[in-house]
């Protein structure tokens, strides 16, 4: 293990300074809001405890801990837990990510760095190269891979020995990883999403540590559009202060998150712009479907891709829009969202009470 929090630190603003289409100034809003340690970190009680049992007795025993693997959707603190298990073994963090390993040998370079007791995070694993996979399953149970040299008759496997180190793999689509990866991390933690009042919590502690002026009504308004999402409700924040800022005396009041949000297009759900266009072309120009996913993303102007990932996740939880074999189709309460009649025979599903709890 390694006393040395300037690692952690260096390592963090490493990462930062490469998170994609972010300003600096984001970056450095979410940077100085991480956690940095387990202790800090509001939500996931169950994962938060269980990390705190092995990453204790690992300590005890002077041993390395089990690799871990984090997975989730986009938003609830996998790089963060990440960044927490390396702080709390006192260990530096080595980052890379899964598209950025699409050679064997590119992992074999990364391991020929690795220390004693260091903790490489690997984000998005899932997305790793099949030969890059099976370098890593002996990396992890023997901590040793063979490296070959040359091609054909004449190739040469050298092997290369690797000190005990922890890998923490990040994914958001654990389905994808194969069996024999899955099978070779010792711990594997589902996070979940987060309801409002952790959420709420959250707001609050960002809002200290920025010195915001934030009354409980502004706060709580801001965490229950954040679609049980820690990366979304900094982000409302963070247009909220903006607003509050130009418009407000930099107080933020129900009231006034309330106008900010709606300038954002953010709704009382937490449905932004795409999601409204979602709904609304499914309700109103296909009659609430069925309708392909292709077909309803070009509707409202966008990739497929994008539709999938970022609208329709959040509607299915929501209970306004179900997948079925024949396409997507638009429920009672997405009607009654948009303040429409519904077709008759839809089934009269409730409007949810609380879109950060996750239930529909």
């Amino acid at each position: 293990m390694h006393d040395d929090d300037d690692t952690f630190d260096r390592e963090t603003d490493a990462f930062e300074a490469v998170v994609a289409g972010e300003g600096l100034e984001d970056r450095a809003f979410d940077a100085a809001l991480r956690p940095r340690t387990l202790d800090e970190l509001i939500g996931q009680e169950r994962v938060r405890e269980q990390l705190s049992l092995m990453l204790q007795a690992a300590v005890g025993r002077g041993s390395t801990p089990d690799h871990v693997l984090l997975s989730g959707p986009p938003g609830l603190g996998k790089t963060t837990i990440a960044m927490i298990i390396s702080h709390q073994l006192s260990a530096p963090l080595r980052i890379t990510s899964g598209p950025a390993i699409q050679h064997a040998g590119d992992l074999a370079a990364i391991l020929s760095g690795i220390n004693q007791g260091d903790v490489l995070f690997i984000d998005e694993i899932h997305r790793m190269s099949r030969p890059a996979e099976e370098l890593l399953y002996m990396a992890m149970e023997d901590f040793r891979v063979d490296v070959i040299v040359g091609k054909g008759p004449g190739a040469t496997a050298i092997p290369l020995e690797i000190p005990p180190f922890t890998v923490v793999g990040a994914t958001t689509r654990a389905g994808l990883l194969p069996s024999p990866l899955r099978d070779r991390f010792g711990f594997t933690a589902q996070l979940d999403y987060y309801d409002t009042g952790e959420l709420h919590r959250i707001v609050d502690r960002s809002s200290n540590l920025l010195s915001l002026e934030v009354t409980d009504e502004g706060g709580r308004e801001i965490a229950s559009r954040s679609r049980g999402t820690p990366r979304i409700a900094n982000r409302l924040l963070r247009r909220v202060r903006d607003f509050a800022e130009v418009r407000a005396g930099g107080v933020i009041d129900e009231t006034v998150a309330r106008d900010a949000l709606a300038l954002y297009e953010v709704d009382d759900l937490g449905l932004d712009r795409l999601d409204r266009a979602v709904l609304n072309a499914l309700c109103r120009s296909f009659g609430g479907g069925p309708v392909g996913a292709s077909t309803l993303a070009v509707a409202v102007g966008e990739e497929r891709e994008t539709v999938e990932e970022l609208a329709e996740p959040f509607l299915v939880r929501l209970g306004f829009l179900a997948r079925t074999p024949r396409g997507r189709v638009a429920t009672a309460a997405a009607w009654r969202h948009l303040g429409l009649p519904a077709p008759v025979g839809v089934e009269q599903l409730p409007l949810p009470d609380d879109p950060a709890s996750g239930a529909p």
